[in-house]
């Protein structure tokens, strides 16, 4: 039942169903044209013999991969490594930079660099670590994901929804929303305890081993494995668990040490969703529930993983109390942002909203407006309540501020809060999350109408589009 249910939602070829169907290069339209050839596509689609590949290193250190990779990487930016080689240095020499690249890598010299360690404030208090690897190294791992993720992409399973192409955050959670519809209401709500810390090396590379056998490009993945950290000019040998922090291939390399997981739940009938480390199995029946939890501490058992012992439990998702999944709250057929999601956005309002910032309200509320957009952009599928308190949260910061400037001090009351109305702030031009809600659900609600005209009731924002929306 999982599978046939959920091969409809998949925008990859991967399934076995997309061969009868249109012409192979569309059904692998993301992948690169001049790294994977049309023959090469069919094979894929086919089985290579022996089930393995062979050759694969040459095609990494092709101009035309390294350049893609290149590109790819500087679009996304970022900060430099421990090399200090920003994105816009190593552009203006790129070409003898790729070139000298290309020449390691087909001599099988290519060393990469440590990451550099930098640590950034968690929202819910307290820090975290962040790598990041240098630029050259983040287009060899580029270089090398585009070679070999077709080939795991082709065997991962439906449900799994995290950094993979054309899929994203909404597609995992219109899946968990048409579950729960279903009356799956117990949940195996699983953590894997420091998942991306802890996979072991051996392991990995043995899943890994079992699709590519270019000892060119296991090499490779080897070597940024061992890659070790730099932090304040003190350097850290890498052990032998772990993907690099911030590396370009680690969600890949995630995604294939938990693929035998996924296949394992499947077999069993069980309805798992999972982005990267994160994921749910929703059961109909509590003794369902049991079982497929005991099933995922055999699997992380032995595969070398811990699952959190104070965050995975069984909940039943149709009493107070419910599950957090991928920054949505799911509790008796509704769902919310999470409460840190809500911290964390009151934090970036807090800061442009300080009772002492000299800045023009209409400039305050221009950046307020970029904020609450993007926050409204991924939680408009929740209760209008969560939208309609924010904004109410909002404008009596904005109030505050007002009240601060006119003299006033202590608490915003009464006269203050006259004066101005919400209709004030709509005015200057300030982004409502209930209103954007509102005509989002009236437009939805025509647009399912038979007669055209909005229906009745008061449900929220339906989870739409696809790969993230």
């Amino acid at each position: 039942m999982t599978i046939p249910e959920q091969e409809e939602l998949s925008p990859v070829s991967g399934n076995r169903r997309a061969k009868q169907d249109g012409d192979v290069r569309a059904r692998w339209a993301w992948v690169e044209a001049k790294v994977w050839t049309k023959p090469m596509l069919e094979t894929l689609e086919r089985g290579i013999k022996g089930g393995r590949w062979f050759a694969l290193i040459d095609k990494v250190s092709t101009d035309t991969t390294l350049q893609r990779a290149w590109e790819g990487v500087k679009s996304n930016g970022g900060s430099a490594g421990v090399d200090g080689i920003t994105v816009q240095r190593f552009e203006k020499d790129c070409q003898n930079r790729l070139l000298v690249v290309r020449e390691h890598i087909k001599a099988r010299t290519y060393q990469p660099e440590p990451v550099r360690r930098v640590w950034i404030e968690k929202p819910g208090g307290g820090q975290r670590p962040l790598g990041i690897p240098t630029v050259r190294d983040r287009v060899v791992q580029n270089a090398l994901r585009m070679v070999i993720e077709p080939i795991f992409e082709q065997e991962f399973a439906a449900h799994s929804y995290g950094f993979r192409p054309g899929r994203g955050c909404k597609d995992a959670l219109r899946r968990v929303d048409a579950l729960l519809g279903q009356e799956r209401v117990w949940v195996v709500d699983a953590d894997l305890k420091s998942y991306f810390d802890t996979i072991p090396h051996e392991k990995l590379m043995e899943k890994v081993e079992e699709r590519i056998a270019d000892g060119g490009v296991l090499t490779l993945i080897r070597s940024f494995l061992k890659q070790g950290v730099m932090e304040e000019m003190k350097h850290y040998e890498a052990g032998e668990e772990g993907t690099p922090q911030g590396a370009v291939m680690s969600p890949l390399l995630a995604n294939i040490y938990l693929n035998p997981l996924d296949h394992l739940m499947a077999a069993a009938g069980c309805e798992m969703v999972r982005y990267a480390d994160d994921f749910v199995v929703l059961c109909r029946d509590k003794g369902s529930a049991e079982s497929a939890l005991d099933l995922i501490q055999q699997w992380v058992r032995q595969a070398g993983l811990v699952l959190h012992p104070e965050k995975t439990r069984i909940v039943y998702a149709s009493q107070p109390g419910g599950f957090d999944f991928l920054g949505y709250h799911f509790e008796r057929g509704k769902k919310w942002p999470r409460k840190k999601r809500e911290n964390k956005l009151r934090e970036k309002v807090r800061g442009y909203t300080r009772r002492t910032s000299g800045e023009a309200l209409r400039t305050i509320i221009g950046n307020l407006n970029s904020v609450l957009k993007g926050w409204y952009g991924y939680f408009k599928h929740s209760l209008k309540s969560a939208m309609s308190g924010m904004d109410s949260w909002v404008r009596g910061r904005l109030r505050n501020l007002l009240y601060k400037r006119q003299g006033g001090r202590g608490i915003v009351r009464g006269e203050i809060q006259k004066r101005y109305p919400n209709a004030y702030f709509a005015k200057l031009g300030l982004f409502s999350l209930e209103q954007a809600w509102v005509f989002e659900v009236q437009s939805q609600r025509k647009s399912h109408s038979p007669t055209g005209e909005p229906d009745a009731g008061n449900p929220p924002v339906r989870f739409g589009g696809r790969g993230g929306e």
